[in-house]
């Protein structure tokens, strides 16, 4: 079969199936285009994407504007590593340490890339900065984090499915419970060796467990306490899914080093970001951290572009507005369920949990049924469905959805 031809979804899924690396288990749902909060498969259904990329498309998919920017600078310059200037990146930088509040910002590409370019920054700090002596640094993280599976991410992870033998792992990390000031107060006090805490501001990977309320302003009064810096990873909490810019500003923190990805470029290109102020940043120096596509006109160029979305679109108030109606909505008709027992999340990052065990398929039958409703969405931790959908979505285009769920949850039923 030629490459070029029209295929099926079946032939499709064949393909992927024989010749690509079995690490991800998808939907069965092929997908072709993608426009707004729709996408199609490649027979020509129409769904709504609730899933987003996991938030990266926040913007909506093939946002004009975005795209317009990616394939004007394509046109133009597209690489040039940073063995030389260009004219994008530092325009770019200006804008993104302006938007966000921060002196300056390292650009890398993935989520995954961003989190370990905290940790060394963290790391390096501790050592020229704080008077920790090499080699000893600890970095709080917390139970049930997701961070990206790079080796050292998974050292610090309890998920034994991304853990098991892809050892030895990276020392240097001490993990605690979420959302626990008592545990993270007596760790940071345990040592004089801790350097950082790094959390997410909801845990959107364990099932959207939203924080009690003041946690993480009073985790960032116990960072200051003890000269330990504050890591924000709003990879995929960031860029307005919450209902504000980023997720920390519910409780006006500013983080010491934010992290960003996904949706910082409209999910249009691989773009993310690390920013912090220069008491922390400059102790980068030429040769130790760098990558040849971060910072990238292409990415610089589309990077503004999607920022600029989020707020000339009020991003951000349109996902507050509808996170409330959606989680009122379906907290209605939980009320009277035996199949769906919570709805939770901020914004338009929301999830249900299903009345069942983590290790039984009921979450995973109910997406297949969700898919042939046409609505896309994918269970996380079994019993667990997340809903993120682009935050372009209209109030009418949410209570359809609200519609398709709880139709579909109706036949799921006992």
């Amino acid at each position: 079969m030629q490459v070029l031809e029209k295929m099926s979804s079946a032939e499709a899924i064949q393909l992927e199936d024989k010749f690509g690396a079995h690490n991800y288990h998808p939907l069965p749902v092929v997908l072709s285009k993608g426009e707004g909060v729709y996408v199609w498969d490649v027979e020509g259904k129409k769904y709504y994407d609730f899933l987003s990329a996991y938030s990266a498309v926040n913007q909506g998919h093939c946002h004009p504007r975005i795209i317009g920017a990616m394939m004007e600078q394509a046109q133009t310059l597209t690489l040039t590593s940073r063995a030389f200037y260009n004219d994008k990146l530092g325009v770019y930088e200006e804008f993104v340490t302006n938007y966000f509040g921060f002196d300056k910002v390292l650009p890398m590409n993935t989520g995954a890339e961003a989190v370990e370019t905290a940790l060394k920054l963290c790391r390096k700090w501790a050592y020229e900065k704080k008077g920790i002596h090499e080699n000893e640094a600890q970095i709080i993280v917390c139970e049930n984090n997701f961070h990206g599976r790079t080796t050292t991410i998974i050292s610090f992870s309890n998920d034994e499915n991304a853990r098991k033998n892809f050892g030895p792992y990276t020392a240097g990390f001490i993990k605690i419970a979420y959302d626990d000031l008592d545990a993270l107060e007596k760790a940071i006090s345990s040592s004089p060796n801790i350097a950082g805490f790094l959390v997410e501001p909801i845990q959107g990977e364990a099932g959207v467990y939203v924080p009690s309320e003041g946690y993480l302003a009073k985790a960032k009064v116990l960072c200051e306490k003890y000269n330990v810096l504050f890591i924000a990873d709003e990879v995929q909490t960031g860029i307005a899914r919450t209902g504000k810019l980023l997720a920390v500003h519910h409780e006006n923190v500013q983080p010491d080093i934010l992290i960003l990805g996904k949706a910082l470029s409209g999910g249009v290109y691989p773009v993310s970001a690390v920013l912090a102020n220069d008491s922390i940043m400059n102790v980068i120096k030429p040769g130790q951290h760098g990558s040849t596509f971060g910072g990238n006109p292409i990415a610089a160029a589309v990077a503004i572009a999607a920022l600029e979305v989020v707020t000339d679109e009020k991003l951000a108030e349109n996902a507050e507005k509808l996170g409330r109606l959606f989680r009122s909505e379906i907290g209605k008709y939980i009320e009277t369920s035996s199949i769906a027992t919570l709805v939770r999340g901020k914004g338009l990052l929301n999830a249900i949990v299903i009345n069942d065990t983590e290790e039984s398929d009921t979450a995973w039958n109910i997406c297949m049924a969700l898919r042939d409703n046409g609505l896309l969405a994918k269970p996380t931790h079994g019993n667990i469905i997340r809903f993120a959908p682009p935050l372009v979505m209209d109030k009418e285009q949410l209570l359809d959805c609200v519609r398709i769920i709880t139709e579909t949850l109706k036949q799921f039923e006992k």
